[in-house]
């Protein structure tokens, strides 16, 4: 094999993105049936599996190389139509992945400091900042917003800051649930919000204050940031909010244990890549970050 052919690479990276044949065919204007044929021939000419006939599809290692390679491409190609100047053509788009609570808070004053003009697409994908960085290494995304101070292979990575989280709860459910006896005792029993089931601050707060690690089996999940607060103030549970979404909120939530907040560090995560766009971006989130004295320490 001397080189990879760029038209399958392209349809390998389209399949991925659209999550389906289908969905790249339409993208390419081409049938499913051609998409197909070029995924195949790059698995031929490469000897290996790229991907996973799954729904949604899914990369190997060996595919999650080839995309890799693929959206860096893409991403220099980009950015030479930009400064070319090929209007429309020359938009760049930047997958990033970030955490909800940044996403609520901080992150898209950050980015609305991006200059308009550089023709900037933003292709965000949610997740929690301890498994943004499992994107970038399937190369999912270009850059992350994540907990994990240690590059990905290919990577470079600068701290942001960190963000408090509380442990939270409504005067109401804390006359329920949270009365009566030492909170110890009482709020590992106790209803708990969640944001998913890759969420463990509230049970790494529950790890260290009471060093035990069985707790209630009542798990609210309410998957959107702003909800997410709103259940623990409407009493549904207790809950870990960010110091910034919980100060509005006034005496409509009550800090638990004022002596023990939560800091989860930030750090931006990006390819090692020479592209204007991603070093501007990368610019802005750190500015908006130094920035953001409220939402991060």
């Amino acid at each position: 094999m001397s080189d990879l052919p760029l038209d399958q690479v392209r349809t390998l990276l389209a399949v991925v993105d659209e999550q389906s044949f289908d969905a790249a065919a339409a993208v390419l204007h081409v049938t499913p049936s051609a998409v197909s044929q070029r995924v195949k021939a790059l698995e031929q000419r490469t000897g290996r599996v790229l991907l996973l006939r799954t729904k949604p599809v899914r990369l190997t290692e060996s595919g999650q190389v080839v995309v890799r390679f693929a959206r860096s491409l893409a991403q220099l190609e980009q950015d030479a139509l930009g400064e070319l100047g090929f209007g429309e053509e020359g938009t760049r788009t930047l997958t990033i992945a970030v955490n909800a609570d940044s996403l609520a808070t901080w992150f898209l004053p950050a980015l609305a400091a991006v200059p308009e003009d550089l023709g900037i697409c933003f292709d965000l994908q949610r997740e929690d900042q301890d498994h943004t960085a499992a994107l970038l290494r399937e190369g999912l995304v270009m850059a992350a917003v994540t907990a994990a101070p240690q590059p990905v292979q290919g990577c470079t990575s600068r701290r942001l800051g960190r963000m408090r989280y509380r442990a939270m709860a409504s005067p109401e459910f804390i006359d329920r649930r949270l009365t009566g006896g030492p909170l110890p005792q009482l709020l590992p029993t106790a209803p708990v919000i969640v944001f998913d089931r890759k969420d463990d601050l509230q049970d790494r707060f529950l790890r260290g204050l009471t060093r035990r690690r069985n707790f209630t089996l009542v798990r609210h999940h309410i998957p959107a940031s702003e909800s997410f607060v709103d259940a623990v103030a409407a009493g549904l549970g207790w809950g870990m909010v960010p110091e910034i979404q919980a100060a509005p909120r006034g005496e409509a939530l009550v800090d638990l244990a004022p002596d023990r907040p939560l800091d989860v560090p930030l750090h931006w995560q990006q390819w090692k890549l020479d592209s204007p766009g991603l070093a501007t971006v990368a610019d802005a989130v750190a500015k908006g970050a130094k920035g953001a004295k409220a939402a991060l320490r």
